[in-house]
């Protein structure tokens, strides 16, 4: 940090105004197609610099599949992490559970969360601060809880009150990412089902082409025909009019 460079104005403000400035210049080098892995590293290697006494940032993301590290500026805290959630329990765990921002000092905690502790002391690290990530920036009474971030201290004495409101600014921009990047997925997914669906039709409409033809039959009984087949068969509409046109290509 470099609040010691820039004399006359209080500590709290320039840490402020550099985070500020570190989340504008993330913000504005963000891509909205970029992997959210890469956002969310993107974020933590900032946070790193913004916040004092911070060594290293992990990013903890609750999904269907379990819980898991999403991004860290030190390979080392993911085992922290991952002891965590083997263990069922630790401050980013806790963070979830209460939705509230939690300090842990590492020499305080080794009887509440002992696997945490082990970890963090192979580590070096002797302080963190987990702050719950909710979506969309909503109250921590509100909205969906979809993880936490982590920092972590090899200082004891690191994170105060400050901290943990610059931490909040920090959590919203990751909510943010997460939720941009559910979106964006959601929207390909619905591209791609449409696109399916086009091409079916477009096979489907070939089949009927190719039954009324043959057989001198109307639209409406070569759609017949094909939905028997699917019935009989058990398998979507769709491949019984690709395996029929497959066969006529053959022939």
């Amino acid at each position: 940090m470099s609040s010691s460079n820039t004399p006359g104005r209080p500590e709290p403000l320039i840490r402020l105004d550099e985070v500020a400035a570190a989340l504008e210049d993330l913000r504005t080098e963000i891509g909205g197609e970029e992997p959210l892995a890469d956002v969310l590293s993107r974020l933590a290697q900032t946070a790193v610099k913004g916040i004092g006494d911070a060594d290293a940032v992990s990013v903890t993301v609750l999904s269907e599949e379990g819980t898991r590290t999403e991004a860290t500026t030190e390979e080392q805290l993911a085992r922290i992490d991952r002891d965590q959630y083997a263990a069922g329990r630790g401050p980013a765990l806790h963070a979830t559970r209460t939705r509230q921002p939690v300090r842990a000092v590492v020499s305080d905690t080794e009887d509440r969360w002992p696997e945490f502790v082990a970890g963090a002391r192979e580590a070096g690290v002797q302080a963190c601060l987990s702050v719950p990530l909710l979506l969309d920036g909503a109250s921590e009474h509100e909205g969906e809880l979809v993880g936490a971030l982590n920092i972590y201290s090899r200082t004891a004495s690191a994170f105060d009150p400050l901290d943990e409101t610059l931490m909040r600014l920090f959590s919203n921009a990751a909510s943010a990412a997460i939720s941009n990047a559910r979106r964006w997925h959601h929207a390909s997914q619905r591209v791609r089902h449409l696109e399916i669906a086009l091409v079916s039709r477009a096979e489907i409409d070939q089949a009927k082409g190719v039954l009324m033809a043959v057989h001198g039959i109307s639209a409406d009984d070569a759609f017949a025909w094909l939905v028997e087949q699917s019935q009989r068969q058990n398998i979507k509409l769709r491949e019984v009019a690709r395996k029929l046109l497959l066969s006529v290509r053959r022939r």
